[in-house]
């Protein structure tokens, strides 16, 4: 299954996840308090991170699916950075930059196992 991935810097986490989970009609599966959060629909694979002010916006898109090998990215014609990715890839990005998610997080722990 091919999930689109959206990542999206905001001002604020809290805010956002209130108002994403409306929108997504879900809660995140990943939380990283006041840092990150990770949306995932049968369609959508969402990241919204804490940025400055002038970062504010679409960071990159992208495509999740189970048939790509490794973490690939790519600039479209109009300057988009695409990434390509495996949901293992995923998890494992956020783990390097937040290493102690693993100890908080349901959904990380499961993954890794």
């Amino acid at each position: 299954m091919k999930r689109l991935h959206l990542a999206i810097g905001v001002k604020n986490i809290t805010d956002s996840i209130q108002d994403y989970s409306k929108r997504f009609d879900c809660e995140p599966v990943v939380v990283i308090k006041n840092e990150y959060a990770l949306f995932r629909t049968e369609s959508l694979n969402v990241s919204i991170r804490k940025v400055d002010g002038d970062k504010l916006g679409l960071r990159h898109l992208g495509w999740e699916d189970e048939h790509y090998d490794g973490f690939n990215e790519e600039t479209d014609c109009n300057g988009f950075m695409w990434e390509y990715f495996r949901k293992e890839d995923q998890i494992k990005e956020i783990l390097d930059v937040w290493p102690d998610a693993l100890n908080s997080n349901p959904y990380l722990k499961k993954a890794t196992l």
